[in-house]
């Protein structure tokens, strides 16, 4: 199996590259952003099936694992899973599965809600088991965050805009609560603009 490559890019395709490796092509997969002639080294992940062979690399470990454990849920395949990974920031994917935050998982394309629900309920765990390297300790608000993103929402903000605001405002602020914490949310939302 093929574990790592490193290479240059030589080509860039819709959702792959062509990653030149000692005067090989190897065509990967992969929902990170990369530049042509950009020198990289990427963790591959190959799944073989009855009429392929497919490589998906990733520049982190963490995004490898976190991809291998949503193909092990039932439903997701590897284009379901490169989909997620491809809308979602790794944290903020992982801040959705330990907080049960299946609305921000379906803004993916192609992932409905019982997909999402059933990506929560396989995968909590492990986040809690600290499978994908991920900070299980961290505070991530308990009540406060859905809450929070609730209330925005209510105002007109998109989830995926301000999910990831709204966890640091949460783990900066852990005793506050939403009355406190929309104020600041909407100054931080007003800054960034």
């Amino acid at each position: 199996m093929i574990g790592k490559l490193q290479g240059v890019v030589d080509y860039i395709g819709d959702g792959f590259v062509i990653l030149m490796v000692s005067g090989v092509g190897y065509k990967v997969f992969t929902p990170d952003t990369l530049s042509l002639r950009e020198t990289v080294a990427l963790w591959i992940e190959t799944v073989v099936r009855e009429d392929s062979i497919r490589l998906f690399g990733f520049k982190t470990l963490a995004g490898q694992n976190l991809f291998v454990q949503l193909t092990g849920v039932s439903g997701v395949g590897p284009r379901g899973a490169l989909s997620i990974l491809n809308t979602l920031p790794t944290d903020t994917l992982m801040s959705a599965i330990a907080t049960g935050d299946a609305k921000t998982i379906t803004a993916a394309p192609g992932v409905g809600k019982k997909v999402a629900e059933k990506i929560i309920l396989e995968l909590k765990n492990k986040i809690a088991g600290n499978a994908f390297n991920f900070d299980a300790t961290a505070d991530t608000g308990g009540s406060a965050l859905p809450d929070l993103l609730a209330a925005l929402e209510s105002l007109g903000y998109r989830r995926l805009d301000i999910v990831d605001m709204a966890q640091k405002l949460v783990a900066a602020n852990p005793d506050a609560d939403v009355a406190r914490l929309v104020p600041l949310a909407l100054k931080e939302i007003s800054g960034n603009k």
